[in-house]
């Protein structure tokens, strides 16, 4: 019998560490190929691989048209799609207060994360700083792989009406610019952007630059740590 073929297409320490324990969890029922380059992605590799699946479990180039067209290619979105379409779906979400969201696995299409749904898996986000917040969406969004190769799950249209998210810009996480009403709100602010590859929370003064991280809350307080940089 032959194995499933299973290309991961991902970026991110925690991502990739997640990748490599389900290839080795999975080495005599699966073939597992991971990918962390956007070169590495190309039609001619995969075709040659022909997989039977590639997952993006967090992906930041396009996906060639080619690719998605001729395999079945899934993507992972932080949302109860079709709510939240687009970018920075974690920073959208908090900043809305909406702390209870779904991730959702769905088939790569020529629309904006418009896919047919696999399935989707709660996540909570109401705590944690943005990577710690990851780290767990991974160990969720690779259950979900193991869910949609075993059951051979077939994928449904989105149901709802469609809501869009924009993503966030670096100058977006000036503190002086956001709507900061209380502890929680700063709270909430200072984590969602604490993540690697992320542009911390931050305040200009003068020449200097402080950037914000590992924020907690200590009853009425928050403390964490600081950072300054010259401009």
């Amino acid at each position: 019998m032959n194995k499933v073929r299973i290309v991961i297409a991902t970026i991110k320490s925690w991502n990739i560490f997640q990748a490599l324990s389900f290839k080795e969890k999975h080495r005599g029922k699966y073939e597992v190929e991971i990918l962390t380059r956007k070169e590495d992605l190309n039609f001619e590799y995969i075709n040659k691989y022909s997989p039977d699946y590639i997952f993006f479990t967090h992906w930041s180039w396009i996906i060639p048209e080619k690719i998605f067209e001729n395999f079945e290619c899934v993507v992972f979105h932080m949302t109860d799609l079709p709510y939240g379409r687009g970018g920075s779906p974690l920073q959208n979400l908090i900043l809305r207060k909406i702390y209870t969201t779904k991730i959702s696995a769905i088939r790569v299409e020529k629309g904006l994360d418009a896919g047919k749904i696999y399935l989707k898996k709660d996540l909570y986000i109401g705590l944690g700083s943005a990577e710690e917040i990851f780290i767990e969406a991974s160990k969720v969004t690779f259950k979900m792989i193991g869910n949609i190769v075993e059951q051979k799950l077939v994928p449904q249209n989105q149901q709802g009406d469609a809501v869009y998210f924009k993503r966030r810009n670096p100058e977006e996480s000036d503190i002086s610019l956001a709507e900061l009403n209380n502890m929680d709100d700063t709270y909430d602010f200072i984590r969602m952007l604490d993540g690697e590859g992320y542009p911390k929370a931050f305040l200009k003064m003068g020449k200097f630059k402080l950037t914000f991280s590992d924020v907690h809350k200590k009853g009425d307080k928050l403390s964490g740590r600081f950072e300054i940089e010259n401009e």
